[in-house]
Formats: structure tokens, C-alpha cells, sequence
């Protein structure tokens, strides 16, 4: 008798062939690059350095697409934005020592934002492994230790041998929900010697998935069926896990309203009569949420900008569906459920009774977003409202953007319609300047077929403006829309308010134009009237383009404060 573990996958005669006999010439760089592409990967980005040149050097021998950016931080950031976009591992290739080190932000912001990133790193030779001092370039006593706290998991590789395990080891982690970046570190002389093993032809992994406890969700199931007034709020885990259309579903079915965080951006759709759009930071859906006697909370952990700066207290029952196990019942208590969003959605439509149609709902979401917007109206900011429906206006429903952490930005976060999911991203995860265009790169790169738009401000856009050059290299189909306010605008606005002056924000900066056409990239300096027609313009031009709009903008009052 066969069982299914005692089956093994026989190799053929012209796989048994290459084993016996692999081409001469090969290095441990090669069986990087061998593992990654027998995994599945097309593209990776990264920057070349002294201890990784065999990597690099293997990729002349490759299939794999290589983009190449200026600064590693600003290649972590086209990673991450490559395994939203894709949902596949997205491949980091880094050297040792600083050029690591100046990724780790962009490796804060993939956890933060569960992005699938696969960072392949260099290490000093062998020998000077251990945490002794030997003196090699770039040589940290534990440089693994710099990434733990920030990677899912952590993999070293002393000989060429473990190279295809621990890459494929890594993949799964980086696939395994919650996604996240992943750290495998080579040393120099393992990654430069010639190697006898075999060429790595497959290396297929199977991330495991993450099922709801049936007991869990029979509860949840009860208690939405007798819910008065339920409500929800879908968080980027809704996103990720490709689970817009049954949200959807289960909102209509127990007739929920529906308010979608800053990271779960397009998970409900904008304007359906459930749609409490993403004014998480407005008292009046603040104090909405907290009336609701159920409230199911997917894929969210009700951090800080989730949960109005913690002013959020419900008073009704919470049901938590988080795939993050350290987020459940991180902030408040609740029924926990440990699981991907996808899957517990489908347990619950499965499980949960219809119930009546109920137009009063639909009726406390109009009156809600007429608060909202009354407040608004009250604060006379006509000027911010103009320029982001202008943004709106001129890029195309399906096409992504990436936004930096910018005024425009946090506008963007709670009045911007997505249109679709997975299409509106930002670094509000960990918070970092100049993400949006080197992540628009990334995206480009990943989905060639659509425009890809990044909007900075001038502060964060100098700290990515090298990569300039990156796009222009490649002819990636990225319109860079740069708001112009002399400084740190939203810094500017936060210490005016708390020390009634500000220091250290406003900042001389360059001719975005001219700088952006010294790159041989087209760029155009536009106003609030003609920002609409302007950028439209930008986007439907082939290749990489410029828009600078010189404007100082203002924030919305908070309402956690009072």
C-alpha cells in the first residue's frame, strides 16, 4: 500500500542529466539567483555592493528582471510596493553592513503594512562571523540583530548548500499571512566560490493558510444575526487578502455600515449606502462606532489612526478578525478571532442569518457623512478640497497611487475614493518620509498597464529625488505630483499649534522642474486651477514625468484633542 506521505517526486532524465553534469562557471551567487526564480520571482530590486557582487554577477546569467535604484532604502520601498501590488515575495538584493542599515525603514514600513518582502543580504566572509572585532569592510557585530526586531524572521546561510532551503524557508514566511519582510544574510566567500551543486530548478513552498476557529465564528455569527445595530470597520487585512467582495456581502446581508481605515482604503466601495467612507478621524463616526451594540472589526488593530489617536472606547460587543496575532485584542477586548479575512468573511456569510432589510441604517450613514462634511465646510478649506478632487479627477479609477506622508496625504486618507482595492497605498504604517515614489516605481514595475501616480511633499520628495534617474532609466509610467510648501508643512502646522511658533521645518529647496528635466524627465509647474488638466495630461504621457504645485495647504481641525 502507497500513502500520500510516502509519495516522492521523481526527478526526470533531463533533470538527472543537469544534476549530474551542471554548467562550470557557477558560483553561490548563482544559486541565489537559481532559488529565487525556481521560487517564482521575475523582477528584484536592489543595489550592488562590495560583498554582494556575487548575486550580481550571477544575474547576468539569469532571467531575472533587475531594477536597480539609487539608494537602498528607496529600493525597499519599490519592493514593498511590488508585493502589494502583486501579492507575490518581492526580492531585496543588499549588501552589507551600511547599505543593510539604510534599508531598515523601508523594511519597518513592509511589516507595518504586511508587505511580502524578501530581502537577500550580504554578510562579511565567513571567518568573521560570531561577533568577533576582525576589522572587514562593513563588518557589524551581529548584524542579523539589526533586523529581528523589524523582519518576520530572520535566516543566515554558512554554506552553499543551505541556499535554496533557506531562501525557500524565507519565501514561505514572507507569503504566510500576516505577509511581512524577511531577512536572509550570505557571507561574501559563500556567495563568490564556484559551486558543484546542481542547478536549483523548482522550489515550490506552500504557505500555509490561516483558518478561523468554527467555534469562534458559530459565536460571532450569533452574535451580528441579533445585532440592533451593527456596524463594521475593515482594516487592510480586508485588502490583502483579496476580500472586498465578501465584506461586501456580509455588510449587506446583516445591513452594517461600513467605515474602511487609512490602510484599508477601497475594501467597501464609496459611495454605497453603507459606505461610511474613512473619516476614522471625526468625532461623528467616532461616537457612530461606539453606539453600535456589535461591532466586527476585520483586518485592523485599531492602532492610533484607527482609532481616532485612542479616543475610540465601544460600548457594544467587539468581534476582532485579525491575522496578526500580537494585534488581537491589542487595544480593546474583544472576541478574538485569529485568521486570514478572507476566510473568516466566508465562515460568516456561511454561518450568519439574513436579516430584514433595514433603511434606517442606510439613513444613519447619510446623517453621519452630513455631519462630517458640515464640519468641514465650517473650517473654510476650500482650497484642499479643490486640489484633491482635482487628483481624483485626473487619474484613472483603476490606476494605483502612492502617497507620501504629506498634508495632501492625510487629506487623502479620510476624503480620497480609492475607486477599487489594493489601488491607494501609503506609508501610514510606519510613518516614514519619501515612500510614494520610489513605491510608485515598484508598482510600475510590477503593472505596466496602468499609470501609476506618487504624490510627495517637497520635504519628503528630496529625500527620493536621486531616483529620478531610476526612472528614467527603466521608462517607468510614473507622474510625480510634488506639493510645494517650502518645508515640512504638516511639522510646521504641529508645533505652530503646540508651542505657537515653529523651528527646524521651513526648508530652501530646489526647481523641482528643472531638477526633474536635468534627469531628462519632463516636469510642469501647475496651480489648484490647472492642476486637474495638468496632471491628467502627465499621466497619459508614456514614461516618467514631473508635476510641482507650488500651494500651501492646511490640515482639517482633529477632533481627538477636545
Amino acid at each position: 500500500m502507497t500513502h500520500d506521505h510516502d509519495l516522492v517526486l521523481r526527478p526526470t532524465a533531463a533533470q538527472t542529466e543537469a544534476a549530474l553534469d551542471p554548467p562550470p562557471g557557477r558560483t553561490g551567487g548563482d544559486l541565489v539567483v537559481e532559488s529565487l526564480a525556481g521560487l517564482g520571482a521575475t523582477t528584484v530590486f536592489g543595489l550592488p555592493g562590495q560583498h554582494a557582487l556575487g548575486v550580481f554577477d550571477a544575474l547576468r546569467r539569469s532571467d531575472l528582471r533587475y531594477i536597480g535604484l539609487r539608494v537602498e532604502n528607496n529600493a525597499g520601498f519599490a519592493a514593498d510596493a511590488y508585493g502589494r501590488i502583486t501579492g507575490e515575495a518581492a526580492p531585496l538584493l543588499l549588501s552589507t553592513g551600511p547599505g543593510a542599515l539604510t534599508a531598515l525603514a523601508a523594511l519597518q514600513e513592509a511589516r507595518a503594512a504586511s508587505a511580502p518582502v524578501l530581502a537577500v543580504c550580504s554578510q562579511v566572509p565567513t571567518a568573521g562571523l560570531g561577533g568577533g572585532r576582525h576589522g572587514h569592510l562593513h563588518e557589524l557585530p551581529d548584524q542579523a540583530a539589526s533586523f529581528r526586531g523589524v523582519v518576520k524572521s530572520v535566516h543566515t546561510v554558512r554554506t552553499q548548500s543551505q541556499i535554496p532551503s533557506a531562501i525557500a524557508e524565507a519565501w514561505t514566511s514572507a507569503l504566510t499571512v500576516p505577509h511581512g519582510p524577511v531577512w536572509v544574510e550570505i557571507p561574501q566567500d559563500v556567495l563568490l566560490a564556484e559551486t558543484s551543486i546542481p542547478v536549483v530548478t523548482g522550489g515550490d513552498t506552500f504557505p500555509e493558510e490561516l483558518p478561523p476557529r468554527p467555534e469562534l465564528t458559530a459565536v460571532a455569527a450569533d452574535l451580528l444575526t441579533r445585532a440592533e445595530r451593527p456596524a463594521i470597520i475593515a482594516g487592510g487585512g480586508v485588502v490583502r487578502a483579496d476580500a472586498a467582495r465578501k465584506l461586501r456581502q456580509l455588510a449587506e446581508l446583516i445591513q452594517a455600515p461600513v467605515v474602511t481605515t487609512y490602510g484599508g482604503k477601497g475594501a467597501f466601495p464609496w459611495t454605497h449606502p453603507l459606505s461610511l467612507q474613512s473619516w476614522v478621524e471625526d468625532r461623528h463616526t467616532t461616537d457612530f462606532l461606539e453606539d453600535a451594540d456589535v461591532l466586527l472589526v476585520v483586518g485592523s488593530g485599531l492602532g492610533e489612526l484607527s482609532s481616532n489617536y485612542h479616543t475610540f472606547t465601544p460600548r457594544g460587543r467587539v468581534i476582532q478578525i485579525e491575522a496578526d496575532l500580537g494585534k488581537l485584542e491589542s487595544n480593546h477586548p474583544a472576541l478574538g478571532i485569529h485568521a486570514d479575512a478572507r476566510l473568516a468573511l466566508q465562515a460568516l456569510l456561511e454561518t450568519v442569518g439574513e436579516r430584514r432589510t433595514d433603511p434606517a441604517a442606510a439613513e444613519r450613514v447619510r446623517e453621519v457623512l452630513d455631519k462630517v462634511r458640515a464640519r468641514i465646510t465650517a473650517q473654510e478649506l476650500t482650497l484642499e478640497q479643490d486640489v484633491l478632487a482635482a487628483v481624483r479627477q485626473a487619474l484613472p479609477p483603476r490606476a494605483p497611487s502612492f502617497w507620501d506622508m504629506t498634508i495632501l496625504a492625510y487629506w487623502a486618507w479620510a476624503a480620497f475614493d480609492a475607486k477599487a482595492p489594493n489601488t491607494m497605498h501609503s506609508a501610514q504604517g510606519a510613518g516614514g518620509l519619501g515612500y510614494a515614489f520610489p513605491a510608485a516605481l515598484g508598482a510600475a514595475a510590477a503593472d505596466p498597464t496602468h499609470p501609476v501616480l506618487a504624490v510627495s511633499g517637497d520635504g519628503g520628495a528630496l529625500y527620493s529625488v536621486a531616483e529620478l534617474a531610476t526612472a528614467r532609466q527603466y521608462d517607468l509610467n510614473v507622474t510625480w505630483l510634488i506639493v510645494d510648501d517650502g518645508g515640512y508643512g504638516i511639522l510646521r502646522e504641529y508645533m505652530t499649534d503646540a508651542f505657537g511658533q515653529p523651528t527646524a521645518t521651513d526648508l530652501p529647496g530646489p526647481d523641482f522642474v528643472a531638477l526633474a528635466e536635468s534627469f531628462g524627465v519632463p516636469g510642469v509647474r501647475t496651480s489648484p486651477r490647472t492642476l486637474a488638466a495638468d496632471l491628467a495630461e502627465a499621466l497619459a504621457a508614456p514614461g516618467p514625468s514631473v508635476v510641482v504645485l507650488p500651494a500651501v495647504l492646511r490640515m482639517f481641525a482633529p477632533t481627538h484633542l477636545g
